[in-house]
């Protein structure tokens, strides 16, 4: 099977199945009412995205310049950078420092890059332990399973289908509540923090200026990762680059608003290298491995490029009408709903991913959240446009749309046949397209052109 069609069967499987979608509209109704409370700190949210849309739109611009002015004050203070290329590079270079190190377990904080990577996939073939730090990540590595959703990776999960996999895997009662099952992985984790040998994280922001890593999260897992290994390594997309650490103030309550719904995160820390001579806690090396992956080829795009904007919030996969209808699974890429349907076809391949631009309504919900003014839905277009034009489109199709464009430009054409005969090409050439659950319309005897001149007498 194609990549396609392999997204069509998973499409068809979720989208009637009434359990799961009942599930991942709770969930989604849930953020959404913390949204609306998140925006009251607001006074002026719309020049906020403007003005996080224009500090993005200088970065990406800039790029180069600013990744250069990051690594130069990131070095200076014993920090240490590796450029990857991809994502197998990163990977190599992650495991060589691991090695050295004679690493055994590695914990790891929430990071879509190292899922974009295959990161804990590849470890494990090289006996290495890797332990997902994150409740969320936890819950899907545990039910092996990669993330549903950028932000929530286990948004797809009731609460009972929670305590049932941990009463499979760990044994605990079946009747475990959230917070039960909070405070078994908060007691688990606690001793894996102390024995690990490396601790691996992503990154929110890289700030140009001072050379630092931004994290922003919830539970304090990434804090941990960070404060207890004595080798720290983190994982970066090269686009998640920002001028000035003056520009957080902006950035962190954006993210958390249209992430979580919150005014701002509970653990917001920023790194800027391994421990000082004059310091008592911290690592004893840090790397940032800055991944391109298929980036550099996005950035190439006069267009598209500005979806390297994304601060990866998760609000376009929450507003869109077709990622809640099928949920995040059935895309088969790390990175799923709008924003993954732009950056995707880039970052793995036009020719097979092509698809995913066209797995969507076109409403302009996702444009309409985006809290760094990305044109989500144009951009969606645009790629069409570019698989179009790169003729990655079949011969049968071409052939339709070169009668369906020679019709619709003369009216003549277009009136030729009768019913009759557009009702047997329907079914002929569009019946599959349209679904086994709908009726093809009916061509009506008469057009409204036809009609329109009959009332009127013009023969």
């Amino acid at each position: 099977m194609t990549t396609a069609e392999k997204f069509l069967e998973a499409s068809e499987k979720t989208a009637f199945d009434a359990v799961h979608r009942k599930t991942l509209q709770h969930n989604i109704a849930q953020y959404d009412k913390k949204v609306v409370q998140g925006k009251e700190q607001y006074s002026n949210l719309e020049l906020a995205k403007t003005r996080a849309a224009s500090i993005k739109h200088k970065s990406i611009d800039n790029l180069e310049k600013y990744l250069i002015e990051f690594e130069a004050a990131f070095i200076k203070r014993g920090g240490k950078i590796i450029w990857a290329q991809d994502g197998e590079e990163a990977v190599k270079e992650a495991i060589q420092i691991m090695k050295k190190a004679e690493t055994k377990t590695v914990v790891k904080a929430k990071s879509m890059v190292s899922e974009e990577i295959h990161f804990n996939e590849v470890l494990e073939k090289n006996g290495i332990e890797s332990i997902e730090t994150d409740l969320g990540e936890y819950i899907v590595q545990l039910r092996k399973e990669p993330p549903y959703h950028i932000v929530t990776p286990a948004m797809h999960l009731s609460k009972e289908e929670v305590a049932t996999s941990f009463n499979e895997k760990k044994g605990t009662p079946k009747e475990f509540s959230p917070e039960q099952i909070t405070n078994f992985v908060r007691e688990e984790l606690r001793s894996r923090y102390s024995k690990a040998e490396v601790g691996v994280t992503g990154g929110n922001f890289l700030i140009a200026d001072v050379g630092a890593i931004a994290v922003t999260e919830n539970e304090g897992n990434g804090l941990m990762t960070m404060a207890f290994p004595k080798i720290q390594i983190a994982i970066i997309g090269i686009e998640k680059i920002i001028p000035s650490i003056m520009d957080l103030d902006l950035f962190f309550p954006l993210l958390s608003t249209y992430g979580t719904g919150q005014q701002i995160s509970a653990y917001n820390t920023i790194y800027t290298g391994p421990k000082q001579a004059d310091e008592t806690d911290g690592p004893d090396e840090m790397y940032v491995i800055l991944l391109d992956n298929g980036r550099s080829t996005l950035l190439e795009e006069t267009e598209q490029r500005r979806a390297l904007s994304c601060i990866r919030c998760g609000a376009c996969l929450n507003a869109c009408p077709v990622y809640q209808t099928i949920g995040g699974h059935a895309y088969g890429t790390t990175y799923s709903g709008p924003i993954g349907s732009i950056i995707t076809p880039h970052f793995n391949g036009m020719e097979e991913f092509k698809h995913l631009s066209y797995a969507s309504t076109l409403c302009g919900k996702c444009t309409e959240v985006c809290p760094v003014k990305i044109d989500i839905h144009k951009l969606l277009l645009l790629n069409r446009k570019e698989s179009v034009e790169k003729g990655m489109t079949s011969k049968a199709e071409n052939w339709v749309w070169f009668f369906w464009k020679g019709a619709m430009l003369k009216r003549t054409k277009m009136d030729k046949g009768g019913a009759k005969v557009k009702n047997f090409m329907l079914k002929q050439f569009f019946k599959k397209g349209w679904g086994d659950r709908r009726e093809l319309p009916q061509v009506a005897p008469k057009s409204f052109n036809q009609i329109w001149r009959e009332r009127k007498g013009i023969k």
